[in-house]
């Protein structure tokens, strides 16, 4: 089914759809009317030579810059090579095709101005699966995400590079080989095509299915590691969370007793403490924490694929044009970064985890480092020292980028959002993320061999597919493949997946 784009009602699941996995899309009719409209106001206003910010005016410290009608003509060209002046390894494709859906969207309310062949070549190029080559590094993040951007821009006269059926081509050669007509650039056209924030945005958007997607497995692994180490479960009592009223810790608290139900654990078959250490009673408050930053996270994203980022912007109805800062990328990166440094915490609480099955004092009965040769064999004792070390770097990359500001432009553009390094960033923290969990996961299943009672259905089921993956250590061997695997498990969701056909939906509660 074709996805209807018409400047409203575009989610994140919408995003995932057409950027990973092909769904085309098509622009609603009242859309390209508006986007026509809009055109139509905008070439009266420049042959009336109304002063218009980069139509027909220099951008940035050259904004007071007024051009003449042979410069208006020439000017859009020279803009996007001035802007296309990113760094780096080539930005993975479904980042591209997700900015460019998030621009479409832009387009779509029709306060753009630009020509509807700019808009109409953008769709074609997502149906067709031609995707500009875009270095990842260079955008500051306002006014919007200039160079990765720009870098889209250039296909819009035939230059630059794109990938089309596997392969990295010149522009023009890909456009031609995928039958799409080259609509050149006309005045305004191509600052409507760069001027928002949509790499970033694009990219927290696709960060943010994941990062949920992560947090069901880590109460995945906290319920294994829970009944691993025979844990008190009052604390996750509904109404315990319910009585101070935050959404995600009910949530949590929730996913966690599916993971246990049946188990010898849940019916209060196993003797526990009267009170556990904060990372076994804690999880819910914690894990929940970042759920709920994560659904800012989310309302905040989506107003803006949703929004009109641009400058200027156009009201063809009034008959005005209007210049502000709608590009500012803040509104995306400052709740991008507390995402980011929720994932780290969440992390941070796992390891906890982690230390207390190793460690014989803390483990109720469990071998130390869940080997059955102490001494002779180390068992999991490095698995920490390789979580620990992620960790690190995931605290150094939770850092808020959104206070890091370097003005440019002589001045003009003096306070940037830098969201661009938080997306950049948060897929670092993400990455580390799937590999600390997956040790857990590791160890609590090794935990669970040793313990004699029954599992919850979650936990069973957790168990049986981490064994498919990934053997008991009954000796030492080298555990860097072990790790990798379980790193790529978490990823690829498989572990969440299976586990959701026996609880139920984890995220319902």
């Amino acid at each position: 089914m074709t996805l209807i784009i018409k400047g409203s009602g575009l989610t994140i699941e919408d995003v995932v759809a057409v950027a990973r996995n092909g769904k085309k899309v098509t622009l609603e009719t009242a859309a390209q009317e508006r986007i026509v409209k809009c055109r139509a106001m905008l070439e009266r206003k420049i042959q009336a030579h109304e002063i218009m910010y980069g139509v027909n005016t220099g951008i940035g410290e050259f904004s007071e810059v007024v051009l003449n009608d042979d410069q208006v003509k020439d000017f859009q060209k020279y803009l996007i090579y001035n802007h296309a002046a990113g760094i780096g390894d080539a930005m993975p494709l479904e980042h591209v095709r997700a900015a460019m859906l998030g621009r479409i969207n832009v387009h779509a309310h029709g306060n753009s101005g630009c020509r509807p062949e700019i808009t109409n070549t953008l769709v074609e190029m997502l149906n067709k699966g031609v995707t500009p080559y875009v270095c990842q590094k260079g955008s500051v993040g306002a006014s919007g995400d200039l160079p990765p951007m720009s870098q889209i821009a250039l296909l819009m006269m035939g230059e630059g590079k794109a990938y089309y059926k596997g392969e990295l081509l010149e522009g023009r050669q890909a456009m031609e080989q995928a039958g799409i007509e080259i609509p050149g650039l006309q005045a305004r056209d191509g600052l409507a095509t760069i001027n928002g924030s949509n790499v970033l945005t694009a990219m927290s958007a696709l960060f943010l299915y994941d990062a949920d997607r992560f947090l069901r497995q880590a109460e995945i692994a906290a319920a294994m590691s829970l009944e691993a180490l025979k844990a008190n479960m009052k604390p996750y009592v509904r109404k315990i969370h319910e009585v101070r009223g935050f959404k995600g810790a009910v949530r949590s608290a929730m996913a966690i007793n599916k993971m246990i139900k049946g188990g010898d654990l849940a019916e209060g078959h196993v003797k526990s403490k009267v009170q556990d250490a904060y990372s076994m009673r804690s999880t819910p408050q914690v894990i929940g924490a970042a759920h709920d930053a994560l659904a800012w996270a989310r309302s905040q994203v989506e107003i803006e694929l949703n929004g009109v980022g641009d400058n200027p912007i156009f009201f063809p109805d009034e008959n005005i044009q209007l210049s502000g800062a709608n590009f500012q990328g803040t509104p995306v990166a400052l709740p991008m970064d507390m995402a980011g440094a929720a994932i780290t915490m969440v992390c941070v609480l796992s390891e906890r985890r982690l230390n207390r099955l190793n460690n014989p004092a803390l483990s109720v009965g469990l071998p130390a480092f869940l080997t059955k040769g102490a001494g002779m064999f180390s068992g999991l004792m490095l698995s920490q020292y390789t979580a620990d070390m992620q960790i690190v770097e995931q605290r150094i990359l939770s850092a808020p980028a959104s206070i890091q500001s370097i003005p440019a432009a002589a001045d003009q553009e003096d306070f940037v959002s830098m969201g661009m390094n938080t997306a950049l960033k948060n897929n670092q923290i993400l990455d580390n993320a799937y590999g600390i969990l997956g040790i857990e996961l590791m160890a609590a299943a090794q935990a669970l061999d040793f313990r004699d009672y029954h599992f919850g259905e979650g936990t069973t089921k957790a168990h049986e597919v981490i064994r498919r993956h990934v053997d008991f250590l009954e000796i030492d061997r080298p555990l860097y493949a072990d790790h990798n695997t379980m790193k790529a498990l978490v990823k690829s969701c498989e572990l969440l997946e299976e586990i959701e056909k026996v609880t139920g939906s984890l995220s319902e509660y």
